[in-house]
C-alpha cells in the first residue's frame, strides 16, 4: 500500500481498497461507504452479516449501533477478530473486501510489527487506529457477496453476474431450469 500513499496528491486523504477475491452486488456500496466517511469522517469498512456457524471463516467486526445514524446498516467498530471460534465472534457482521481508508493508515501501517504469515497486516492497522480513537464504521451491505477465491464462488459469481444481464439473463435462467430439470 506505500506505492499507493506516493500516487496520492497533497489534497487526497482517503484510499479505496478492493480486495479482488470478493465481488459484491449490486455495485454501489462504495458511493454509500462514501457518504458514511463525509459525515462521521475516519475510515469506512464494508460488513456482511454472515450466518453464526460461518464467523469463523471471517475477520469478524465488534459493533455498536450509531445513535443518530439515519441509516440501520451504519455501524461503529470497536474492534475487530480475524477467524474467531464462533463462541468468540463479537458479531456475525464480517468483512467483505471494500474498505475506504483515511490517509492515516499509512502511518499506523509503518508503526504495526508484522502479524500472520510475517506480514504487514491491514487489519492490525485499523486496530491501531480505532485503539488512537480514530473513527471507524462499517457499512452492512445487504445484497450478495461471492468468493472469487475457490472455483465454486468464482462459478456462482459468473452465473449471477450473467443472469442480471439483458444480453445473458433470460436465455441463462431459461437453459438454467432446463437443465436442472433433467
Amino acid at each position: 500500500m506505500s506505492c499507493a500513499e506516493d500516487a496520492l496528491d497533497d489534497d487526497e486523504d482517503a484510499i479505496a481498497v478492493l480486495l479482488p477475491d470478493d465481488l459484491v452486488l449490486p455495485v454501489g456500496v462504495l458511493e454509500t461507504m462514501q457518504k458514511v466517511r463525509t459525515k462521521r469522517g475516519g475510515s469506512v469498512l464494508c460488513a456482511i452479516d454472515v450466518p453464526k456457524d460461518q464467523v469463523s471463516a471471517y475477520g469478524v467486526f465488534d459493533v455498536e449501533v450509531v445513535p443518530d445514524a439515519a441509516n440501520p446498516d451504519v455501524l461503529k467498530v470497536l474492534g475487530m477478530v480475524e477467524k474467531p471460534a464462533i463462541e468468540d465472534a463479537p458479531s456475525t457482521f464480517a468483512a467483505a473486501g471494500r474498505y475506504l481508508l483515511d490517509r492515516a493508515i499509512f502511518d499506523a501501517l509503518r508503526r504495526i510489527e508484522p502479524g500472520a504469515g510475517g506480514e504487514l497486516q491491514l487489519t492490525d492497522a485499523i486496530a491501531l487506529l480505532i485503539s488512537e480513537g480514530h473513527p471507524v464504521h462499517v457499512v452492512v451491505h445487504r445484497g450478495t457477496r461471492h468468493d472469487l477465491g475457490n472455483p465454486g464462488g468464482y462459478l456462482r459469481a459468473a452465473v449471477d453476474s450473467a443472469l442480471n444481464t439483458e444480453e445473458y439473463g433470460p436465455s441463462l435462467r431459461e437453459w438454467l431450469v432446463e437443465r436442472l430439470e433433467r
